[in-house]
């Protein structure tokens, strides 16, 4: 043992006076038990709380050096909560540690809880013996590595890079520790080139994790998507459990396009370690754009059933869930859809006690008129349709709530107010393009999920034959994909276009003016920022020369 070691050890005592540890667990007598033996260790500021709601109440006023707390609390926060809210908030700095205590061995639990990086994880029971072992080694790598910390936690990078060149430096046996901050503090900083040097470096000497991982985002900053890929999976076929490679494959894929790739490579995280809010989140947003409303259902229903205590707990987590469950009820009386309905209006009902909040109540309430009016059920449509608009103020309707209602409309017939509210909305909104795509969306497809469905799959096989060369059946295939969404601007224009190209080709006026201008009518409704709208502009001229 190097003479610098033997130095610190001794210095152990001194180190653990100057530490303000917070001690959390359910049972007093287990907090009294820690208590005790780190006042063993040295330790003289020494506080203790029974629950996770109050140890993060606690941790905004108080800055603790060392956070003990157990997984399992009962009812309220567990342990991987506190982590996760104490980070989010950024209420945990670098120069603290927070060392998780648990009984727990399942694996998703495990897993689950590790994902979060806790700086220690020790399963009960614990014996003195081997909670001073953990504490040592963890303060003693705290006091070397403190002036790099306390640069990260002023987001000083520069200075943190200079502090982590000089420990690589020293040979200090915090190297690896070092290595990969440096690497990431130069990803940061978008110094891509330092940044993929050391990953390379340390890849050449031995495989390691968090070094593919690394490299994969440096290719990823690059929008070497292909090349990222491949470092992702690499990292999952050597080490399954590493999810934080799950989530930057998915990320890649979406890049890329491949949704339908993406949502598969969450849903296998998901499988792993099913609490990750979050990630359950953004499942669900894949699995809506993929059209994949079963699996939709179940991402949000996890981050209903998981995100209670959370700090990603949200009325939005319930709203989402609500909407796919009115998709996938809709226009049918089985009895699966029929409890899949009931489901939603009571999940509704969930999210109105829940969160007290005017915008949340109307939100559920347009909802819950769509779910009604699914089922037939007109008269409790109209109830629920009615409380709705009572609580908003169509002049300062923000555009959740002005999409959420003019879905609405278009459910209840309701075309031409659907209409000029999205147009309303289009022009308040021209400057974020999100909420343009989102009204686009809504005003190319204002029908049922089984209709557009059945309209994309003949959109597709339009577009095949007209490739091939076969107009009038394209041409017929594009007519019966209008009769699912009349009013869809892609479709109709598609129709013009091919109408065209079989004039020109055949020389004949067989498909006429009168019958293109029909087909136009239909797309008139598109506002200015419609990404359609330049292509109509053009066709309508063409028309107009016949």
């Amino acid at each position: 043992m190097s003479l610098a070691k033997l130095k610190a050890i001794a210095a152990l005592p001194k180190a653990y006076s100057k530490l303000r540890f917070l001690i959390v667990d359910d049972f007093e007598s287990f907090r009294m038990s820690v208590r005790q033996m780190i006042r063993a260790f040295g330790a003289e500021h020494i506080d203790v709380i029974s629950n996770g709601k109050d140890a993060v109440q606690k941790c905004t006023y108080e800055r603790y050096d060392i956070i003990l707390c157990d997984f399992n609390m009962g009812s309220g926060q567990n342990g991987q909560q506190v982590l996760e809210e104490l980070r989010f908030t950024k209420r945990l700095k670098h120069t603290s540690l927070f060392i998780l205590i648990t009984a727990e061995t399942s694996k998703d639990i495990v897993v689950g809880a590790k994902e979060y990086q806790p700086d220690g994880y020790i399963a009960k029971p614990i014996t003195k013996a081997v909670l001073q072992k953990r504490m040592d080694n963890l303060i003693l790598q705290r006091e070397a590595l403190l002036p790099i910390n306390k640069e990260l936690d002023l987001e000083n990078h520069p200075k943190a890079i200079t502090l982590c060149t000089q420990e690589i430096q020293k040979g200090s046996r915090y190297q690896s520790w070092c290595y990969k901050t440096l690497a990431h503090l130069y990803y940061l900083t978008g110094d891509y080139s330092h940044s993929q040097k050391i990953y390379h470096d340390v890849l050449n000497k031995r495989e390691i994790a968090w070094a593919r991982l690394g490299l994969g985002k440096v290719q990823m900053g690059q929008q070497q998507f292909v090349e990222a890929i491949e470092q992702f999976k690499t990292v999952i076929s050597d080490n399954p459990d590493y999810l934080e490679a799950y989530d930057y494959l998915a990320s890649a894929y979406e890049k890329l396009g491949k949704r339908k790739y993406a949502q598969n490579t969450l849903q296998d995280a998901v499988a792993i370690s099913p609490r990750a809010i979050p990630r359950q989140q953004q499942l669900g947003l894949l699995c809506h754009a993929n059209q994949d409303i079963e699996s939709e259902i179940n991402a949000y229903r996890a981050t209903v059933k998981h995100g209670n205590n959370s700090v990603h707990d949200s009325a939005e987590n319930y709203l989402n869930l609500g909407r796919g469950l009115s998709d996938a009820s809709e226009g049918d009386q089985s009895e699966k859809a029929t409890d899949l309905a009931n489901e939603a209006i009571d999940i509704l009902e969930k999210a109105t006690r829940k969160y007290d909040n005017k915008e949340v109540k109307a939100n559920a309430c347009l909802i819950e008129a769509r779910v009604h009016i699914g089922q037939n059920n007109e008269l409790a449509s109209k109830a629920a349709f009615a409380k709705a608009e009572s609580l908003i103020d169509a002049s300062s309707i923000n555009a959740k709530t002005g999409i959420e209602l003019a879905k609405t409309l278009y459910r209840l017939g309701e075309t031409e107010r659907a209409e000029k509210v999205l147009h309303q909305l289009a022009q308040r909104f021209e400057g974020d393009p999100k909420t343009i795509n989102r009204i686009e969306e809504l005003l190319d497809e204002p029908v049922s999920l089984r209709q557009k469905f059945k309209a994309r799959e003949l959109n597709k096989k339009g577009i095949t034959l007209f490739e091939e060369g076969q107009l009038e059946k394209a041409i017929e295939t594009f007519k019966s994909a209008l009769k699912e969404t009349p009013k869809h601007p892609a479709l109709n224009l598609n129709l013009v276009q091919v109408a065209l190209k079989f004039m020109e080709k055949q020389g004949t006026a067989k498909v006429n003016r009168p019958f293109l201008e029909s087909i136009l009518d239909h797309v008139k409704h598109i506002p200015s920022q419609h990404r359609q709208y330049k292509r109509f502009v053009t066709l309508s001229k063409k028309v107009s020369l016949l």
